[in-house]
């Protein structure tokens, strides 16, 4: 009953989508349900199970082995309270990210006035090593992530990619140059606009005309 409580807390308030794709909500919901329902049953069946204690050393021996059962559901219950965080900066550096190779042009030029355009880093790193950049030109253009490693004149901006869950996420990540002041610290979510900065190597540059904080979206990966 309490997994089918956690389950249900996670989906309603919307912060499964730190764990889960969007699209798995409802599932969540109903999944929650019947493992409650599940667990009433249960409960139901093992009261009326119950039969009368032989012998007062076997009182003891299942007084014992109830208490220690109940410490089973202490970290089931902490979930009710504190939600696990959303992956982060620590996890980048360790585990394997996008590989994003160089192919056929599939990409229209980006014009080159206007506003910013928003767009995700998985098409920032694609247009990026398409034909070193040609379709971002100078045009300006807008990245939203969280710092994952902060530096001195620039940090790495990274988002996580997700087919499924947040156990088979894979990190996006672009260099951003030309920040002043101190950098933002590392989980920090921010907008970066600015225009492509070739020569980035095995991470794609992003030269930074604005750095804006955020608030960390609840739907944090792409």
């Amino acid at each position: 009953m309490l997994v089918g409580a956690v389950v249900l807390r996670l989906s309603l308030t919307d912060t499964y989508e730190r764990y889960v794709r969007p699209e798995m909500g409802l599932w969540l919901v109903i999944a929650g349900f019947a493992v409650i329902a599940l667990g009433l049953i249960t409960l139901v069946q093992s009261i009326r199970g119950v039969k009368p204690a032989e012998g007062h050393g076997h009182d003891d021996e299942h007084a014992h082995g109830v208490g220690v059962g109940w410490l089973l559901l202490a970290p089931i219950a902490a979930l009710l309270l504190v939600a696990p965080p959303t992956l982060g900066s620590y996890g980048v550096g360790r585990a394997g990210a996008v590989n994003v190779k160089s192919g056929a042009a599939i990409f229209e030029p980006l014009p080159r006035g206007g506003p910013p355009r928003p767009m995700t880093l998985l098409e920032y790193v694609e247009r990026s090593f398409e034909h070193q950049g040609a379709s971002l030109r100078a045009a300006p253009v807008q990245l939203t992530g969280f710092v994952a490693a902060p530096e001195s004149g620039g940090f790495e901006l990274a988002r996580y990619q997700i087919a499924c869950c947040a156990a088979d996420a894979t990190p996006v990540v672009v260099e951003v140059l030309g920040t002043s002041g101190s950098p933002p610290k590392a989980d920090q979510w921010v907008t970066v606009s600015g225009t492509f900065e070739p020569g980035g190597g095995e991470l794609p540059r992003i030269r930074a005309t604005t750095v804006e904080g955020i608030e960390a979206p609840n739907d944090p990966y792409e």
